[in-house]
């Protein structure tokens, strides 16, 4: 079916209510494990239901903000999901609670025990209130982000499409780029400061009405960590200072050599060859058919999702006024439909947007039948799949870029390095945070900085004052959305760059092995499909270490200067 012919009909809260509280009522009276299997088995065709209304409208509401149907839907849904997530806090209280557990793990595994649990910590009543603030201000965060209409060179722009102008091989129009977006972003200080300034007073203050401490820890469940903690954390961040802060390093003084300018500031980062970005050559529809002949080729089980995806317009990638920001997968379960959802601007992104958001939508299509708890994998387990993605679709590149294809490879390749230190910043920068969440606006900006010495040193500013003040962190909308995810996408990348690797030894066994954790879905936890897929933890010291030379190695290989 057409998406744009799925029903979309607001949920009854105190229908869906009842029917929850009914389900979880019987569960709890059941005399037997298999009428308590029977009844979550219903139970999960009624969650459901309310979370593909959800995902409807989101994914609806994000290609127009502008439409006022479906932003009001969206602040019912702000409101209905912190009813949602109360429920499904109680149902897991239930679910470990329940006098027949170890039946109902051999029927429905041990990794919705371990989630259950985190979601027993995370949830009460008493905070109730506070989740439907957190929804209501995380709404409003990307509301302004997406109503960003920057006046440049006579046109009207959204912040996507201002990104081709920062890649401009006239230096001075990259600089007034860049300076259009964090003017913007400077205009906006005051609000954006209010907001997560609210924000991480209300998740302090669920913390602490939790039991915990501070929200450091009540984030890792949120975020459903069952396998590794912040201390693991923080020595992988250490490995990435040691290890590949140099790196990035001599990467951004091998582009200021062959870029011919004398000192790189921070509107030169992104213009990476003399010569000119490697860009797409044809329209979002010559990519699309590309990227039909890519998955057609590359495996069965690719070619049949790729074409679901096409013929049952499940994608939508053209950046347009009043969108939102940004790229990102959903799954649509009563469907059993992915959805892609990108913002094309006419730059290589919009290939590693296609193949990273593919690499999300392949896994939730290949674990469709799963349990629901089980198509949607934890974050940094997902990351694994999209930016693998990005790698197997390597041979293809040639149909996007031409010419421009090892151009392509070396940026692409390169971009996976340098990211490693900003998602390092990133993930320290909320942990101090959240220990300390007294701090105020500018202490915060100042940590910022502190970090920007630390982790990324190349981030040379002049003429702008909201980013020598330490504004920078502000434009990456996961630290108001959904905080702590943001080392994931680093420690995905490190299984990824392994698969890269291997892909490279022997594509067969490496392509199995990754189709293998894509149908296994969120089944098991991050370091156990790390495991099944024959990969090494991230967290293991040689890990990290070995395959930054194997990348490095690679780069030194390639004579940039010709590219």
């Amino acid at each position: 079916m057409n998406f744009n012919d799925y029903e979309y009909k607001r949920p009854s809260e105190e229908q869906y209510k009842e029917q929850f509280n009914q389900c979880l009522e019987a569960f709890q009276q059941a005399d037997n494990a298999q009428e308590q299997v029977k009844i979550l088995n219903e139970l999960d065709q009624i969650r459901i239901e309310a979370y593909s209304m959800s995902a409807i409208c989101y994914i609806r509401h994000s290609i127009d903000t502008n439409d006022t149907f479906y932003k009001n839907e969206q602040q019912f849904m702000d409101q209905f999901l912190a009813t949602f997530q109360v429920l499904e806090s109680k149902l897991a209280s239930v679910l470990s609670d329940s006098a027949y557990k170890e039946e109902l793990i051999h029927n429905f595994g041990e990794q919705r025990f371990r989630l259950a649990q985190t979601q027993v910590n995370t949830t009460s009543n008493e905070i109730f209130p506070l989740l439907q603030q957190e929804n209501k201000l995380i709404s409003d965060y990307n509301r302004l982000i997406a109503s960003a209409k920057i006046p440049f060179e006579g046109r009207e722009l959204t912040l996507s499409e201002l990104t081709p102008f920062e890649q401009n091989p006239d230096r001075s129009i990259r600089k007034k780029a860049s300076q259009a977006r964090f003017d913007f972003f400077a205009q906006h200080e005051e609000t954006l400061d209010s907001l997560f300034d609210e924000l991480v007073q209300l998740r302090t203050s669920m913390a602490k009405q939790l039991g915990y401490k501070n929200f450091v820890e009540l984030g890792y469940n949120r975020m459903m960590r069952t396998d590794y903690n912040a201390d693991m954390v923080a020595g992988y961040r250490k490995q990435i200072q040691d290890s590949v802060v140099p790196l990035v390093t001599k990467l951004y003084e091998k582009q200021r050599e062959r870029t011919d300018i004398d000192k790189l500031k921070y509107h030169d980062l992104p213009y990476r060859f003399k010569s000119g970005n490697a860009t797409p050559k044809g329209s979002p529809e010559w990519i699309i058919n590309n990227g039909m002949k890519m998955y057609e080729e590359l495996s069965e089980e690719t070619h049949e999702f790729f074409n679901f995806m096409k013929q049952n317009h499940l994608m939508d990638l053209e950046s347009k006024s009043g969108k939102q920001q940004g790229g990102y997968c959903t799954f649509i379960a009563t469907h059993k439909a992915p959805y892609i959802f990108a913002n094309f601007n006419g730059t290589s992104g919009d290939i590693d947007v296609l193949t990273h958001e593919a690499g999300h939508a392949f896994q939730n299509y290949m674990s469709r039948h799963l349990q629901p708890d089980y198509i949607v994998p934890t974050y940094e387990a997902c990351e694994i799949h999209s930016m693998s993605m990005e790698f197997f679709t390597w041979p293809w590149m040639e149909l996007f870029f031409k010419e421009d294809t090892d151009k392509y490879k070396y940026a692409h390749l390169s971009d996976t390095i340098i990211f490693l230190p900003y998602g390092a910043a990133v993930d320290e920068f909320q942990h101090i945070i959240y220990e300390k969440p007294e701090l105020t606006p500018k202490e915060r900006k100042d940590v910022w900085k502190q970090l920007e010495q630390k982790y990324l040193p190349h981030f040379q500013y002049e003429d702008q004052p909201y980013l020598e003040s330490g504004g920078f962190w502000q434009r990456q909308g996961h630290i108001y959305q959904q905080p702590f995810y943001y080392i994931d996408y680093t420690l995905a990348q490190i299984c990824a760059l392994q698969f890269w690797k291997r892909m490279q030894e022997d594509q067969e066994s490496t392509w199995a092995d990754y189709v293998n954790i894509c149908r296994h879905g969120g089944s098991k936890a991050f370091l156990e499909l790390v495991h099944i897929a024959n990969l090494t933890s991230p967290f293991e010291d040689a890990c990290l270490e070995n395959i930054v030379k194997q990348a490095e190695a690679y780069l030194d290989s390639i004579d940039d200067k010709a590219l």
